[in-house]
């Protein structure tokens, strides 16, 4: 893989986790319910991606059949549910700890695999497991006096747990679209995401401002749309293991922008737990070994 590539690569996951990162901000600024902000992400992000499969030639009847049509419908329905209950997380739990409890995602995906696919599981896998179900503890386990929403908190990090979930339904169905042009498969996700959530969304209870629905385009001309773009072409261009490395800039912006935005402060047992789930998530993604590797007996 040329050097050129890889550096091209490394600067659009880092521009896609940066934009990743504000997404929160955005969310809780709009002043919209869930259901709403993720019905105009999709409208904003569909049109965006609408233009660019234009623009790359893949509105060809040789990339549409049954099969993708519906393998990718099944996995919109699994990241357009991933979004709402995301979204619905930051207002209760913060955007901090809703941030680092979605984290828990690689080993959703981890035990989804092994489900579906018969995948073994390591030993140090179940070990970083371990440990982030520790730090998911300590989130869990918090004074009353910090917490963001009282009465909810625990709520938002169910809603974070079960967004974690979505994810890896939806990347578990999306390994069976292999082939299929990225882009075109975000197309197909956001615009069953319009028909799903169009019964939903309080439109006796839009943006008041301009400056709200200008978040609502960015988030999702630029932070949807573009992102897509930059993410996909960066995962084309990158080993694995700079993209999991990469990809662990998203959570660290999101607790920045948070405590800059909002004023979030954290309890020390939040930053601990936090902590904890992304040093497990790290060592998953990047295969990190704490039980090493057999090795097979020489003949």
């Amino acid at each position: 893989m040329a050097s050129n590539d890889i550096r091209r690569g490394a600067a659009e996951m880092s521009v896609a986790m940066l934009m990743s990162g504000t997404i929160g901000w955005l969310v809780v600024s709009s002043q919209q319910s869930a259901f709403n902000v993720v019905f105009f992400r999709c409208i904003f992000g569909g049109a965006t991606l609408a233009l660019v499969c234009a623009v790359l030639g893949l509105f060809r009847r040789k990339l549409f059949s049954w099969k993708m049509v519906g393998l990718a419908l099944l996995g919109g329905a699994a990241i357009v549910a991933n979004w709402v209950l995301l979204f619905a997380a930051y207002s209760r739990a913060s955007i901090s700890m809703a941030t680092a409890v979605y984290n828990t995602q690689p080993f959703m995906l981890v035990a989804l695999g092994a489900i579906v696919f018969r995948e073994r599981i390591s030993a140090s896998t179940v070990l970083w497991l371990v440990l982030a179900f520790i730090g998911l503890v300590f989130v869990v386990k918090v004074e009353p006096a910090v917490l963001a929403v009282p009465g909810q908190y625990l709520v938002g990090i169910g809603y974070a747990v079960g967004a974690a979930a979505m994810y890896a339904v939806s990347s578990i169905i999306t390994k069976h679209l292999k082939g299929t042009p990225p882009h075109l498969i975000a197309l197909i996700q956001v615009s069953l995401g319009v028909v799903m959530l169009a019964p939903l969304v309080r439109f006796d209870a839009l943006p008041a401002t301009g400056v709200q629905w200008l978040e609502l385009v960015v988030l999702g001309v630029v932070n949807t749309g573009l992102m897509y773009v930059l993410l996909y072409g960066a995962i084309q261009k990158l080993p694995t293991s700079m993209t999991g490395a990469l990809s662990f800039i998203y959570p660290v912006v999101a607790i920045i922008v948070d405590r800059i935005a909002f004023g979030q402060t954290l309890a020390w047992i939040q930053v601990l737990g936090a902590v904890l789930i992304l040093l497990a998530a790290a060592g998953v993604n990047l295969g990190w070994r704490i039980v090493p590797q057999r090795r097979a007996p020489s003949v």
